[in-house]
């Protein structure tokens, strides 16, 4: 093999180095100690949790190579599955769990924060309560609000999981969990893998059923949110109620 200047060998010599090698400021861990996570990019806090790499490709080269198959987005890269994940060369199982586990633990964590913050007044806040639960998911699932008369939040509850097209809901299981907490009013949520905030026509009509069966019990519906990969619809902000 030929090299045109030393600093292509320097270059090639350099990416197979094991990662232990590198100069201490390139090495993931290492940095961050030194300098504080912030300042790690994205590929090497992936690299941290990897570990190692593979036989052609250090940690943080196999990190990259995930993220850009990935649209460098760690909203897409939270949508993989673990058999997802295992079909990148150098992850197995456990490395795929541990990537998985990770997502989770920040999902949880905003999930938390918003639990302080019970009392819904405004469209955002449902979607801040349902984001963490709707966002990334490749299939579709519809959640419900239940809230007492000053709004504040009982309980949220998952009600049907479905396809990548669509889920089916019975009306019946929104009401009956209605009935049981002593709701006052109810906000309805589902998740468009796609991408797309558009309401179908299917949409359109389930709201307008559930909306006239809950008048018969003295449940107001409130509104019924369209979550997508980083930002929602409000159908009652929309005037589609």
């Amino acid at each position: 093999m030929k090299f045109s200047t030393f600093t292509t060998l320097e270059e090639v010599v350099y990416k197979h180095l094991n990662i232990k090698a590198w100069a201490e400021d390139d090495r993931p861990r290492e940095k961050l100690i030194a300098k504080g996570r912030h300042a790690l990019s994205d590929a090497e806090l992936l690299a941290i949790l990897l570990t190692s790499g593979n036989k052609n490709e250090t940690a943080v080269q196999l990190a990259q190579r995930i993220l850009n198959d990935n649209q460098n987005s760690i909203h897409q890269l939270a949508k993989l599955q673990i058999t997802d994940l295992k079909k990148f060369k150098g992850i197995g199982e456990v490395k795929a769990v541990t990537i998985a586990a990770a997502l989770e633990i920040g999902r949880r964590r905003t999930e938390k924060i918003v639990e302080e913050k019970q009392k819904i007044i405004s469209s955002k806040q449902a979607y801040d309560i349902l984001k963490s639960k709707l966002t990334d998911l490749p299939y579709e699932e519809f959640w419900v609000i239940f809230m007492n008369r000053r709004n504040s939040v009982i309980r949220t509850e998952c009600i049907s999981r479905g396809g990548i097209s669509g889920t089916v809901v019975d009306v019946r299981l929104i009401l009956k969990p209605a009935i049981e907490y002593l709701a006052s009013g109810i906000i309805l949520s589902h998740n468009h893998p796609s991408g797309n905030l558009k309401p179908s026509h299917e949409d359109i009509l389930l709201t307008k059923k559930v909306k006239e069966a809950a008048k018969l019990i003295d449940v107001s519906l409130q509104d019924h949110i369209i979550i997508g990969d980083s930002s929602y619809m409000s159908m009652a902000d929309e005037g589609l109620m």
